[in-house]
């Protein structure tokens, strides 16, 4: 576990989970201060290149200010009370903010079950590439109001593991996870005054799972374990993770530097590998069968695949699922999200990209998939 001032190199595409302990500094409101330094730092990364998309906790802090002394009640439904009457009102203070900097800023709600479902999942992928295209710093939270605990399986839970999706869901070099602690120790540093920061976790294993727990903390949901939690899925899907203390002098632009603080998680798999692997396990849709052109577009040189180059479409599917790609000699040769259904597609097949508004009348890009929903067999 060494301490190298460098741990990686810089990174292009991060995404920067903002915890509710960081933005409210330990008390029940949003901290506007610690607020306009983390947009400003942003804003610096934003400026020199580098894309950022934040996932901000808040909302419900934000709520909980704003109704003043109305009386809590426990259980979910009055949580999705506080986070509704502060999500405006978080959103409220980041445009404000990214206004200063001449940044301009979106939205997007998400649940699980919004990335579970394959057409979901894509229409969020392209919506937020698309906003990281035209220079727009998208703020992400869970949708509180519909995402129920009583919906198994709807929800993320805490904003860590939202992060990690989020990181998956855009092929983001990096996931910065700041919180109100500098890092994992080996023992609860407010408990523990022997305790020390582990700079590097090569492996997510049972050792380290258990110095995270029974760091829950006061303001937000996650404690320590879900972060670990989130550095999983992360790493496993090629993300590189790191947990850092969000009060530390120019955090951002030191860690999308490679700088060493905190504990940084290197990436098991690469993003490749782990989206192929999610890719061929299927299940499978539907076959389209292109012509030789095609075929050396997607075997030789890494294109994606376009509708001028289909020439038979065999299924019954839906925009976003996984369909076959079979070379004229009846081989499948790849496999990939489908950018356009069935029926679609009858009407797409053998046609240039340019025409397709004119023959569905609307469009969902040029690509019937994308070369980064693709996997050669």
């Amino acid at each position: 576990m060494g301490t190298s001032n460098s741990v990686g190199p810089p990174y292009k595409r991060i995404v920067a989970k903002f915890g509710t302990s960081l933005l409210t500094s330990g008390t029940g409101r949003l901290d506007l201060e610690v607020m306009a330094d983390l947009v400003g730092q942003v804003a610096r990364l934003h400026h020199q290149g580098q894309e950022v998309i934040i996932v901000s906790s808040g909302a419900v802090a934000a709520g909980r200010e704003r109704l003043g002394k109305v009386q809590e009640r426990g259980g979910v439904p009055f949580k999705q009370v506080l986070a509704a009457v502060g999500q405006g009102l978080l959103m409220n203070a980041y445009e404000q903010l990214f206004s200063q900097h001449a940044i301009p800023i979106a939205q997007a709600l998400l649940t699980r079950g919004d990335l579970s479902q394959r057409a979901g999942y894509l229409n969020a992928r392209n919506t937020l590439l698309a906003l990281l295209g035209l220079g727009v710093v998208t703020i992400v939270n869970e949708n509180d109001v519909v995402a129920v605990e009583e919906l198994e399986g709807t929800t993320f839970g805490d904003n860590d593991n939202l992060s990690a999706m989020v990181a998956n869901l855009v092929d983001a070099d990096l996931l910065v996870l700041l919180t109100d602690q500098a890092g994992l120790f080996t023992a609860d540093p407010r408990r523990d005054p022997s305790a020390r920061l582990i700079p590097r976790v090569e492996k997510i294993d049972s050792a380290i799972e258990s110095l995270a727990r029974d760091t829950l903390n006061s303001q937000g949901i996650g404690g320590m374990a879900t972060k670990i939690e989130a550095a999983r899925l992360a790493t496993s899907s090629g993300v590189t993770v790191v947990i850092a203390q969000g009060r530390e002098k120019d955090v951002l632009p030191r860690l999308a530097g490679g700088e060493g603080l905190g504990t940084w998680f290197p990436p098991s798999s690469s993003r490749r590998e782990s989206r192929q692997r999610w890719l061929l396990a299927g299940p499978y849709r539907g076959r389209l069968v292109v012509d030789p052109g095609a075929t050396t577009a997607l075997k030789e040189q890494n294109r994606s695949l376009l509708p001028v180059g289909i020439r038979e479409v065999e299924g019954d599917f839906q925009r976003g699922e996984i369909v076959c790609v079979y070379d004229p000699q009846g081989n499948c040769i790849a496999c990939g999200l489908a950018n356009y259904s069935s029926h679609d597609l009858q009407k797409l097949r053998g046609v240039h990209s340019r025409d397709i508004p004119a023959l569905l009348g609307y469009e969902y890009g040029e690509e019937v998939i994308h070369k980064d929903n693709l996997a050669l067999m």
